[in-house]
């Protein structure tokens, strides 16, 4: 073969192999970052497909808090680390697609916006009441007892017409010896300040379920719950693992005419997979919010499964749990 001919026959075996590899390129997927779910596709998860309401005439929200930046809107925390122990102030802000501190909200069960902070091992909770200063900076002291990663979220809604419900999480860092704890076996009761609260209900996967709460007091039912936030109780549901958030509000409200002060207070909810959760429940009686919290296994499949415990002499105690910021 003469060196003409070498050439020609080198330049096609490259050309043959560079086709080969562009073919098997363009025949597989590229691996990219999955897209974010659209709150259409989560809602479609989350059965709603079926006019989109759960029972009691709320919508059934889809799980949030994954992502630090939603719709247009991001979580900017000012203060991402802080000491385990102390009193300390968190600040933060929301701002909007052109980095602007966004200052008007729509109240929602009688707040601007509602924060929650959470450790990643799920036995500290807070409900924190920030104010808002002019310029859009949010602010709440707060003092978290353990070190170790947690997550914070802001739930709100925009104040521009036809604007949906929002929830941010960003990751907060607690200084200190981080020890973090297995998550509570699941059980269906919980004591808080003598108070003891009864779940009775299944969440499952892509499916609207109640769930109803019995708060009782000294082995007597509470009858005489007090309005907080607009309601008798409300319900948060974090997934272990990513800590998916899950905001439930419950069937009925104070002076509809139907709905009674407690014992009971009812919640439709629907869980995004399957998986552990963590319920904690916000109720508040003789001038003072408590908290009371279960851990909840979901089964694959949505089967008609309990809270995978039968009520115990020994509830779960969620001391750490209850605490609230103004």
């Amino acid at each position: 073969m003469n060196m003409g001919l070498k050439i020609t026959a080198f330049a096609a075996a490259i050309a043959a192999t560079f086709g080969t590899a562009y073919g098997v390129g363009t025949s597989i997927d590229p691996v990219v970052a999955k897209k974010p779910p659209t709150a259409h596709d989560e809602h479609a998860e989350a059965g709603e497909g079926a006019g989109g309401k759960a029972a009691g005439g709320h919508e059934s929200a889809p799980a949030g808090g994954l992502q630090i930046s939603e719709g247009g809107y991001t979580l900017a925390l000012d203060t991402p680390r802080v000491a385990a122990g102390t009193s300390s102030v968190l600040s933060f802000s929301v701002k909007d697609k052109s980095g602007r501190k966004v200052t008007a909200y729509q109240r929602e069960h009688g707040k601007e916006l509602h924060f929650i902070v959470a450790s990643r091992d799920l036995t500290v909770y807070r409900h924190l009441h920030p104010t808002r200063a002019a310029d859009g900076t949010w602010s709440v002291r707060a003092e978290l007892p353990a070190a170790g990663g947690y997550r914070a979220f802001a739930d709100f809604k925009p104040a521009k017409k036809g604007a949906t419900g929002v929830t941010l999480g960003a990751d907060l860092a607690v200084s200190g010896k981080a020890e973090p704890a297995a998550l509570p076996p699941a059980r269906a009761t919980a004591e808080v300040d003598g108070y003891r609260v009864s779940l009775d209900g299944a969440l499952a996967p892509g499916k609207a379920n109640e769930l109803k709460l019995t708060v009782t007091k000294d082995g007597k039912p509470v009858t005489n719950l007090q309005p907080y936030l607009g309601a008798y109780g409300h319900l948060v549901a974090l997934r272990a693992g990513d800590l998916a958030y899950l905001h439930v509000h419950p069937n009925g409200e104070p002076d509809d005419g139907v709905t009674e002060p407690g014992p009971e207070v009812s919640f439709t909810a629907t869980a995004p997979s399957s998986g552990a959760y963590r319920l904690f429940l916000d109720f508040q009686h003789e001038g003072e919010v408590r908290t009371a919290a279960f851990t909840v296994d979901v089964p694959a499949g949505g089967a008609d499964a309990n809270t995978g415990a039968k009520p115990s002499a020994e509830p779960d105690e969620t001391e750490e749990a209850d605490g609230h910021g103004h």
